[in-house]
């Protein structure tokens, strides 16, 4: 397979990936409204786990030994991208809209760029960022109803800043994740390894509050939590490490600017909302600020290129 046909697949992947993630959008809406954020953070990563652990033992036969250095990588990993960013997630659901939440989590390519250029002297050209910049664009246009400035209208509520902690710390996880790699641990090892250290801590909070238990919830919230860990979680995470050790941690956040756009259109079909000419215009520089990204040439590898062990 040539390079071209090589990123052409991890390209697939990636879309995919933001068509699940949108979808997670509204089903952590409906699993919000029937379990607090601890519990449902909780159940999320055990099906998400246990879905990794089967896949590990079916396409690697288990999971390769780390070093201490390595560890100590996979449960900061687990506290950045599991812990923190799913009790965030879980508890601004609770009270942020579908459609402004993934407008939200679109500012992670933003994040994941300015972390590349502080911490791994990563290139930032002037086409990649226009292209974040227009991507951006496009979800405020989304998200304020066709005039920027009304996004500062009101204060942000702790659900949105939730959301934000959801940036921060997805950002972080990319970075490190792709640190992890680097030092020869498959993308799919550092996933399964930072899932179950994620899960144990999330034991820990909800032993600690009181949470810790089978939550009594209907048949289509046990389902939402099924498609979250399953696919949201597990197999989504898988691919987008595929993308981050091909093609680098900034261009692959790049395609979560498509999940704002899956989950507004999800939220039309599925939930009853309006579709507005401020979201369509929006779809379209969100669409528009990924290609130019992927247009955009290399300026020079990263210094940290991850490896495929698997």
């Amino acid at each position: 397979m040539n390079v071209a046909a090589g990123n052409a697949t991890i390209y697939a992947k990636l879309t995919l990936v933001a068509i699940v993630w949108g979808a997670s959008f509204i089903a952590g809406r409906i699993v919000s409204a029937e379990m607090d954020a601890t519990t449902a953070a909780l159940w999320r990563y055990i099906v998400a786990a246990t879905t990794l652990v089967v896949v590990a033992l079916l396409l690697e036969h288990g999971l390769p030994r780390l070093t201490a250095k390595q560890w100590l990588g996979v449960v900061v990993l687990g506290i950045l991208g599991v812990a923190m960013y799913n009790l965030c997630f879980m508890y601004g659901l609770q009270t942020v809209p579908a459609s402004r939440a993934s407008l939200i989590i679109a500012l992670n390519p933003a994040a994941t760029l300015v972390g590349g250029a502080l911490f791994l002297h990563e290139p930032l050209s002037r086409n990649r960022i226009l292209g974040i910049a227009l991507a951006l664009l496009g979800v405020a246009v989304e998200l304020s109803g066709g005039n920027p400035m009304n996004l500062f209208a009101r204060g942000p509520w702790l659900g949105e800043l939730a959301m934000f902690g959801c940036v921060v710390s997805w950002a972080a996880y990319t970075l490190l994740g792709k640190r992890m790699l680097g030092e020869g641990v498959a993308s799919l090892a550092a996933t399964t390894y930072a899932a179950l250290a994620g899960t144990l801590l999330l034991v820990a909070v909800n032993a600690a509050t009181g949470t810790l238990h089978i939550p009594q919830a209907s048949p289509k919230a046990w389902w939402c939590i099924a498609f979250i860990g399953v696919f949201s979680t597990a197999l989504a995470y898988v691919w987008f490490y595929d993308g981050v050790r091909a093609i680098g941690p900034a261009r692959t956040a790049v395609f979560i600017n498509l999940v704002p756009v899956v989950a507004i259109a999800l939220g039309v079909l599925l939930l009853g909302e309006k579709l507005v000419p401020s979201m369509v215009i929006g779809a379209a520089l969100v669409v528009s600020g990924v290609f130019i990204i992927n247009r955009s040439p290399a300026a020079t590898p990263p210094l940290h290129a991850p490896a495929h062990t698997g």
